[in-house]
């Protein structure tokens, strides 16, 4: 490494006040954190020392979307070719879905890096790392056969309407990966529902047939068996549970959403009271709907609610963004239960639209100021006043 040091030192004058380059002084000092520690040290008092900083923080989160990542891959590769009666073999499946994710993937990156690069330059600030997770949340809850074109235009309004125009990392109110995905839903909406979006089609298959567990229930009347209806169409709940269905990349496995949530949790990255209040929700609500209401979805089971869709993912990776989320504990079980109950009412009594999760994150993010404010004046209102 001694080599790349010396290669940077050499020509951090060009990039300096007063240098050639000096406007592109945020890519240079981007490009040589990722290879080396920032040296960054408190001069003054309090001295804090963390072996944690904002880069190694998104290393983690990433470190537990890679299962899920991998997972996808496969799991839209051996859709895809099922459905075009091609290799269904662990190679052929890995190999087709390469071919779909890995392009989403590089044209997220490189598009929402490029607008943080700008904004960068006119700002004349760092450039955050924050978009390292973004970027590849961002994929993972899109549908297969959406095109580039219109991957690129989502995460550009994601990165500059959720977040740039509040002033970058740090300060965006909402979850720029969810926006981008809002925008896409509400711009393109033929191209983000309905059953053929959730397999990669090509040019050789002239219809899909397969449908997602939602579009089942959306589908269905008040008298069907719902849990019948799934185990016909091989939707059991080890299937719902391991996620070997159409869906977003990487949305369909509810078990690695919860592996990713639990890594999440013991290094102290996701709050857990964001989890487990999200989860409370979602179960009391649909249990409570199942009993007072008679429509399609009140025949869902608490437990299907908890697997079909992107709820799981929704819930751990979501939620539980550090700065769209709520800072204050008891905030943050309040923040993940409404999370959980939106979920359900949107599903229930919104038929058009019968995944809710996206949604309820994004209105709690405009809440969680407020959740934090009450709670913060309810703990000043105890302390005893001065004598």
């Amino acid at each position: 490494m001694k080599f790349m040091r010396d290669l940077f030192k050499s020509n951090e004058k060009f990039f300096t006040k007063g240098g050639m380059f000096e406007k592109l002084h945020p890519l240079f000092d981007a490009t040589k954190t990722f290879f080396f520690l920032p040296k960054g040290k408190i001069r003054s008092f309090p001295f804090l020392r963390d072996s944690i900083e904002l880069k190694r923080f998104m290393s983690i989160v990433i470190l537990s979307l890679i299962p899920l990542l991998i997972f996808g891959i496969y799991n839209t590769g051996y859709q895809a070719n099922l459905a075009s009666d091609s290799d269904i073999s662990l190679q052929g499946a890995f190999f087709k879905g390469l071919t779909i994710t890995l392009p989403l993937i590089i044209v997220s990156y490189s598009v929402g890096f490029t607008w943080e690069i700008i904004f960068s330059v006119i700002r004349k600030h760092k450039i955050s790392e924050g978009f390292l997770v973004t970027g590849l949340l961002y994929p993972l809850i899109l549908p297969p056969s959406i095109s580039l074109i219109q991957a690129a235009v989502g995460i550009s309004f994601g990165v500059i309407i959720g977040k740039e125009i509040f002033g970058g990392t740090g300060r965006n109110i909402l979850n720029p990966a969810l926006t981008a995905r809002a925008f896409l839903f509400f711009a393109y909406p033929s191209s983000m529902s309905g059953d053929s979006v959730w397999i990669f089609s090509g040019s050789n298959v002239d219809a899909i047939t397969s449908a997602t567990p939602l579009s089942i229930v959306a589908n269905a009347t008040i008298s069907d068996n719902i849990s019948m209806i799934f185990n016909q169409a091989g939707l059991s709940l080890k299937t719902l549970f391991f996620g070997s269905y159409p869906g977003c990349i990487g949305e369909t496995s509810a078990f690695l959403c919860f592996i990713g949530g639990l890594i999440l949790i013991i290094t102290g990255i996701g709050s857990f009271r964001t989890i487990i209040g999200g989860i409370i929700g979602l179960l009391t609500t649909s249990f409570l709907v199942s009993y007072f209401f008679k429509v399609p979805f009140a025949n869902v089971t608490p437990i299907q609610h908890l697997l079909i869709g992107g709820f799981a993912f929704g819930i751990v990776f979501m939620a539980t963004d550090p700065v769209s989320s709520p800072g204050m504990n008891i905030s943050r079980w309040i923040y993940g239960f409404l999370i959980g109950f939106l979920t359900v009412v949107i599903r229930v009594f919104n038929p058009a639209y019968p995944e809710g999760v996206m949604l309820a994150i994004l209105f709690m993010n405009i809440f969680a100021p407020l959740l934090d404010y009450v709670e913060t004046r309810i703990k000043l209102g105890k302390r005893m006043p001065n004598v």
